[in-house]
């Protein structure tokens, strides 16, 4: 006698048979075989290995370099001149030869050699290297010859788990190719750049690989690869690249005067669960706004001081990095969309951005002489000059913008972004009352310099 089985049992059996059922035989070779070698074979010729020679002034005894005994001995340090070669990668991203890689790559660099995947070799010249962003647009002569190149891909439209592929030159052993995943977006504490928003993935990337290429599966450039975490120098499984989106920006300012970033005219800090929980939120996240700048674009959209910056054009934001990245994207005069909560509420606003204003104008100058600034390129604080070396827009008075190795300036630790506020007593403002300050001590310094916050003092008596 026949019983009618449940449902659920019918079900049960049917799926229990589609499991039992022998696996279907390929029938074809595109059935068996997995590659990204169409991907590769199209993508690989626009990545180059790009080589640099610098000549740099080596120490002879690093004991020279002490100020103590350079004050009562009387030397110098004493330097010898020696060749650093130094490899990398590159991508053409434009047919007649123009080719983007890591600034940090060709940095110092006196003769740039390219080399195709063909084997040629092709002198380059430095079109713009910005050491913010940790990027450099190089250009070699063709002769004519269109040359293959990768398309810029959409970073924003990257997602964690999507299949990469990282080209380069790792340990100068020629092209390789490696495949991972994207293991995380956003990354902003890597300390790589100045606009630190980087693409995390697990393809490796070793020395060598600066510079390459991070493709997507249909081979469109995802990102420039560029720094790795590990404790050997080798890859672990954890690589950053700068977005497709920011390197596009890059190349666009190559042939229109450099890259000129817009700004919000704001400065904040990321809402942390402490944070959050003063203000009565429910979790942590956004960037709350602690300056305003007047007349900037944050001003004229309406924000004030407490404001919580949530998103940018729908991208969350939860840091200054985060959020500079996003108006870094733009340019100047065109609109964003921020998701602000001010009071409790929520709101959108459109934002015009602009560009920082050089006010006051910079009046850069170069110390000279035997002070403990001698050697340093200084700056007025505009919020042109305070967004180049990445300090609060609002900041005022006179920063460091480098130092000269085996002066006085290096040897005393200054850094670009320390900021003099006073010397002997008296405050600094302006790049004049510095060098008035400094030639009127009289052989004794008494600094006061903001470094990142810190209040750090320095007393030298010559």
């Amino acid at each position: 006698m026949m019983r009618k089985l449940p449902l659920i049992a019918l079900a049960f059996l049917t799926a229990t048979s589609a499991l039992a059922a022998p696996p279907a035989v390929p029938q074809s070779m595109p059935q068996v075989q997995l590659t990204f070698a169409p991907v590769v074979k199209r993508v690989a010729p626009a990545v180059v290995n790009v080589y640099a020679r610098s000549i740099v002034q080596a120490q002879v005894n690093p004991l020279f370099n002490d100020p103590i005994f350079q004050r009562f001995f009387g030397v110098s340090p004493e330097l010898r001149q020696r060749v650093q070669q130094s490899l990398g990668s590159g991508v053409i991203v434009r047919a007649d030869g123009l080719i983007l890689t890591n600034n940090h790559v060709i940095e110092g660099g006196t003769d740039i050699v390219v080399a195709l995947s063909d084997k040629r070799e092709f002198k380059a010249k430095v079109v713009l290297a910005d050491a913010r962003m940790d990027l450099a647009v190089l250009k070699i002569d063709t002769h004519g010859e269109k040359l293959p190149i990768v398309e810029f891909g959409d970073s924003d439209k990257l997602n964690v788990g999507d299949l990469v592929l990282a080209i380069g030159n790792p340990f100068g052993v020629g092209q390789t190719v490696t495949m991972g995943i994207v293991s995380a977006l956003a990354r902003t504490e890597v300390s790589a750049s100045d606009y630190q928003f980087f693409i995390q993935t697990d393809a490796a990337i070793n020395p060598g690989n600066s510079g390459g290429a991070l493709v997507t599966t249909d081979g469109k450039l995802a990102g420039i690869n560029s720094a790795i975490v590990s404790r050997t120098g080798e890859s672990v499984g954890i690589g950053f690249a700068i977005p497709a989106n920011m390197a596009r920006r890059v190349v666009e300012g190559a042939f229109s005067g450099g890259v000129k970033l817009p700004w919000i005219g704001a400065d904040g800090q990321a809402v942390t669960g402490d944070i959050a929980a003063s203000l009565g939120l429910p979790r942590p996240g956004g960037v709350a706004l602690k300056s305003i700048y007047p007349g900037g674009p944050a001003a004229n959209a309406g924000l004030h001081v407490g404001d919580i910056i949530q998103s940018v054009d729908g991208f969350s934001v939860d840091d200054m990095q985060s959020l500079n990245y996003r108006i870094a994207t733009h340019r100047a005069g065109e609109m964003v969309k921020v998701s602000v909560l001010s009071g409790g509420n929520r709101r959108d606003t459109n934002l015009t951005l602009a560009l920082p204003p050089e006010t006051p104008p910079r009046e850069a100058t170069t110390i000279s002489g035997g002070n403990p600034l001698g050697g340093a390129r200084v700056e007025n604080l505009s919020p042109a000059a305070a967004a180049d070396v990445q300090l609060d827009a609002t900041a005022k008075g006179v920063t460091v913008v480098s130092t000269t190795p085996g002066t006085p300036s290096a040897s005393y630790g200054f850094q670009p972004g320390d900021i003099v506020q006073s010397l002997n007593g008296v405050e600094i403002h302006r790049v004049g009352e510095l060098v008035r300050a400094l030639t009127s001590a009289n052989g004794h310094w008494d600094m006061v310099v903001n470094r990142g916050g810190r209040q750090l003092r320095l007393n030298v008596d010559g």
